[in-house]
């Protein structure tokens, strides 16, 4: 058995957990491991397969990023092209795909990645390559599992960052309002403002009043708390709005906290800032959760291989790590559940949803 493996998408702490258990396991049925680099890229032409190893992957489970490279671009189905006057269009290399495949005498790939990468990989599944999915998102937003790695990393790094806002928000009466990842779930926002302390927690879930954001902020100036902090997922609208893009042309999502913080200064008259964390909430070593439940993905990703499971993903569970299809995983993404406890509490609290 000759294996594949690939990190598609956005990076998240974990990923080379995944690799290194995957890696591993395969090993010890005494079968031979390659990585993709850079997504499909080492398939269609952009460098060589890395040979994987027990070497390769050696001291790799606490390290953030992928070894292997990753892309949010090279989607085969549709891969991006210059013509000679400097335009960009689409083409399907799928034909490409599969000689490369054969040509390199693969038998069956692991493919980890978010929504995207595993919807890409469903059709190339439902064209005849054998490959096992793995969900990657600090979003947490992949359906059929309880949970994906990346996620309990994220929420520890924007939570630190947003009990660090607190002590300059209280010194200097500001309102502070943090903006976190999440384009269509807000889970981040959720678990990193209720453990941090927020008094707004803005998601996409749950439309928000700017009225009511407000509202939130003069109570608390009135009850001689003169500093608030909101923390605004990057995909939160208000009501009868839209998402904010920082890049319409690719949809890119961003400056909600900008647009928030300006408008709870000019509304209230309070001096108001915003912070981005951005990337910060990908990179870094991955938490022990998020270790453990990567080890535990790649360990069973091998094992759906050996049982030629195709065109299926492994998913927490618990207690155990199963087999979904991926066509399931894709139909039914994940949403924070407007009755979750999570949700109750933050509510129990006094924290503000906007609504």
């Amino acid at each position: 058995m000759r294996l594949a493996i690939s990190t598609g998408g956005g990076d998240a702490p974990g990923l080379n957990a995944v690799i290194r258990a995957a890696v591993l396991t395969a090993v010890h049925r005494g079968w031979e491991c390659v990585g993709i680099k850079r997504g499909f890229g080492s398939l269609l032409g952009e460098g060589e397969l890395m040979p994987l190893g027990p070497q390769e992957v050696r001291g790799i489970t606490h390290l953030g990023g992928t070894i292997l490279g990753t892309s949010n671009r090279g989607n085969p189905l549709k891969w991006r092209v210059q013509r000679p006057d400097g335009s960009w269009e689409e083409r399907d290399r799928t034909q490409e795909l599969f000689e490369s495949v054969r040509a390199n005498r693969l038998d069956a790939l692991i493919a980890i990645g978010g929504e995207g990468t595993l919807g890409i990989v469903h059709t190339l599944w439902q064209k005849g390559l054998p490959v096992v999915g793995v969900p990657k998102t600090i979003d947490n937003d992949v359906g059929a599992t309880v949970a994906t790695f990346g996620f309990d990393t994220a929420v520890a790094t924007a939570t630190d960052a947003i009990d660090k806002v607190h002590s300059t928000a209280e010194s200097h009466e500001r309102v502070m309002v943090v903006e976190v990842m999440g384009r269509n779930a807000g889970f981040i926002a959720l678990h990193a403002g209720l453990a941090g302390s927020a008094d707004v927690i803005l998601i996409p879930e749950i439309p928000f009043d700017i009225d009511r954001v407000c509202d939130k902020i003069r109570r608390r100036e009135a009850e001689g708390r003169h500093f608030s902090i909101v923390v605004a997922a990057e995909g939160a609208v208000p009501k009868g709005g839209a998402v904010s893009l920082i890049d319409p042309a690719h949809e890119r999502l961003g400056g909600i906290a900008d647009k928030v913080a300006h408008s709870i200064e000019q509304m209230t008259g309070k001096e108001t800032r915003s912070l981005v964390l951005g990337h910060l909430q990908r990179g870094g070593s991955p938490t022990t959760f998020d270790r453990l439940l990567a080890l535990r993905f790649g360990a069973a990703a091998v094992r759906l291989v050996a049982e030629r499971q195709f065109g299926m993903m492994v998913a927490l569970q618990p207690p155990r790590i199963v087999a979904v299809p991926l066509a399931e995983a894709i139909a039914t993404p994940r949403r924070v559940p407007l009755d979750s406890d999570t949700i109750t509490t933050a509510r129990d609290l006094g924290i503000s949803f906007g609504d």
